[in-house]
């Protein structure tokens, strides 16, 4: 079974909440996951400045581990939050000599 780590909607039209699933591949967006992984709310309340996202990186990182492919948009979260390294990123790229 493939598992790929991706984000599925909830919410109304101008409110959504996407919530960071482990799930199998062959299943529909919004499909009962394996696991659920986070919350990212990106529409802010009045007061906030910032847009926050809620995670388990313990568990991110374990689906990582167990071979789970991230979708492109998950990547980049994971990229910003610090939790994965961008692909063309050179400090993981090995230096030639």
């Amino acid at each position: 079974m493939t598992v790929r780590l991706r984000m599925s909607i909830h919410g109304k039209r101008n409110n959504r909440i996407f919530h960071l699933v482990a799930i199998d591949l062959r299943k529909r967006r919004d499909a009962k996951p394996i696991e659920t992984l986070g919350i990212y709310r990106p529409a802010l309340k009045h007061g906030e400045t910032e847009k926050r996202v809620e995670w388990s990186v313990e568990r991110i990182k374990y689906w990582l581990r167990m071979g789970a492919q991230p979708s492109k948009t998950f990547e980049r979260l994971l990229s910003l939050g610090g939790i994965l390294t961008p692909a063309g990123d050179k400090a993981s790229c090995p230096p030639f000599h």
